[in-house]
């Protein structure tokens, strides 16, 4: 069933207005460029998924309460970091439609930007010995960073496997999603078991998300992303490597060598890596492990006692990041 985004908020409406609250007083500073920018941050953000699964997830085992909002608050500071950090990197001047923070204010500023977000967020744990949900921060910005340079080295060397493949984004992409159920269950129960499925809970949509963010890069999209962004950057998602897995030897080393030159437009590049990844069969394969990882989760999700409606809309929600194209 599909349900929209307004619909999946609706019940937690008067939480997230909330949390929204607890989220712009954590990023009140009394520099004025930093204020300015933060204000130019918050008047842009995105649609709260994140927060969303904090708070969704919290409400499977009590209350949603204020440690629930120091933890949507704590993740959605991180998950802004690593975009503000993540466009200097990929010297990308749009974000969501809009110039991104380098692109107004320069790199080094930006830079500075990232690292204020990111001490935010480590603050509001600490002054609130919040020290359980810290710990499941600061470990997924471990593995995002051991992920992106994983992904990096592989793609130097266009030598990824599927497992590769996977290791990194769960590390990459799958760690944060994880984290936010975790931090969610956390808040609301002691239970280490109930957290921990959460967090694999979590882990699986994770992985889909991320497999619905390299199907986006044919183009079957409204995102905004632009259509080939990830075959100019080398990286290796799963629809190529199992077209790789699949095709001849010969083949295989024509468009590897094609990825890599200049001397064609990227829109014919583009053409011709898309023709042979359906060729081969990696666009399906890739849609049906997505698939199989919503799957899994809502196998973890059913075995955990709690409000049936409540895990409805949590379901509600997996469903939309795994349908959307947007």
């Amino acid at each position: 069933m599909s349900v929209s985004l307004n619909e999946i908020k609706k019940p937690i409406e008067k939480e997230l207005a909330a949390f929204e609250i607890m989220f712009r007083q954590s990023m009140k500073t009394k520099v004025p460029l930093l204020d300015t920018i933060m204000t130019y941050i918050v008047k842009r953000k995105g649609k709260q998924i994140r927060p969303l699964f904090v708070m969704l997830s919290a409400q499977l085992f009590g209350d949603i309460n204020i440690r629930t909002y120091r933890g949507a608050s704590m993740v959605e500071l991180l998950h802004t970091a690593t975009l503000v950090h993540d466009d200097v990197v990929d010297d990308s001047y749009e974000r969501r439609g809009f110039f991104s923070i380098n692109a107004l204010w320069k790199n080094k500023i930006a830079v500075l930007v990232g690292d204020f977000l990111l001490s935010k967020g480590l603050l509001l744990a600490v002054e609130h010995r919040d020290f359980d949900l810290l710990e499941i921060l600061s470990n997924s910005v471990k593995e995002m960073s051991e992920g992106e340079l994983l992904q990096l080295e592989r793609a130097r060397f266009m030598n990824a496997t599927e497992e590769v493949y996977f290791e990194i984004i769960k590390k990459k992409t799958a760690s944060l999603i994880s984290s936010c159920c975790e931090i969610g269950a956390a808040s609301t129960t002691k239970d280490p078991d109930l957290q921990k499925k959460m967090r694999l809970f979590g882990e699986q949509i994770g992985i889909a998300f991320q497999i619905r963010d390299d199907l986006f890069d044919f183009g079957d999209n409204k995102s905004g992303k632009p259509a080939g962004l990830d075959i100019k950057e080398h990286k290796l998602t799963l629809p190529i490597i199992y077209a790789f897995s699949k095709a001849d030897k010969k083949d295989v080393k024509r468009v590897k060598k094609l990825i890599r030159s200049n001397k064609i437009s990227d829109a014919e590049k583009i053409q011709q890596v898309v023709e042979f990844i359906t060729v081969h069969g990696g666009m399906s394969y890739a849609k049906e492990k997505m698939n199989e990882c919503r799957d899994k989760a809502f196998e973890i999700l059913e075995s955990i006692q709690a409000p049936k409606d409540q895990k409805q809309v949590l379901q509600y929600l997996v469903n939309y990041v795994i349908d959307r194209t947007v």
